[in-house]
């Protein structure tokens, strides 16, 4: 029987208070409530697109503004994604996919490499959707791949709407690590690297 692909992380700072479960192999269920309706939003899109089962609760200093909310949210779900991988014997390691959303198009592309990198294009037509500055949502990203230990790229490749935009962007973010997590029957349990090590 294969181990559970699961984590629980509780992550507390005087700015944020933050517990996060997390089961890849899940039904695309979860409970979400970081304090920031739109980024609970977002985070719905990798439950249910992704098909993991998250539970997020976040207690931050949004008083201030949402920013360490945001960082840290990341910070928290790429410490549990790394948990939940284990050992990534027989994992597929990438993931691609393109997701449109109306006007909007975006594509992410993720290895599960080891080696934290982000290169995120996503040329916003304003600066808030609701009253959430979108210049936050790459804290979020540095903090899940950094974390995580994943390379990510997110381009943005047509959009007018910035809602649109970011939405189609975790789409496309939950289908490719999905892809990127699943199990590859033909790799027989082996490590996806030729060194041996991720």
């Amino acid at each position: 029987m294969t181990a559970a692909r699961t984590a629980h992380i509780a992550r507390n700072t005087t700015e944020t208070q933050i517990s996060v479960y997390l089961n890849i192999d899940g039904a695309g269920v979860g409970n979400i409530d970081t304090g920031i309706p739109f980024l609970d939003h977002m985070l719905e899109q990798i439950t249910r697109h992704g098909l993991f089962d998250l539970d997020v609760k976040c207690v931050g200093d949004t008083h201030i503004d949402d920013h360490h909310s945001m960082e840290d949210t990341g910070i928290a779900i790429g410490q549990a994604l790394k948990i939940a991988l284990g050992d990534k014997k027989g994992i597929r390691r990438y993931g691609h996919f393109y997701a449109p959303l109306d006007e909007s198009l975006s594509r992410v592309v993720v290895d599960i490499s080891g080696r934290p990198s982000l290169h995120m294009n996503v040329p916003f037509t304003r600066a808030y959707v609701g009253r959430l500055d979108v210049d936050l949502f790459s804290e979020f990203f540095y903090g899940l791949v950094n974390n995580a230990g994943i390379t990510l790229h997110i381009d943005n490749l047509k959009g007018k709407n910035s809602h649109h935009q970011i939405e189609s962007v975790f789409k496309a973010l939950a289908r490719a690590l999905r892809m990127a997590c699943e199990m590859d029957e033909r790799a027989g349990g082996k490590l996806p690297s030729t060194k041996e090590m991720l």
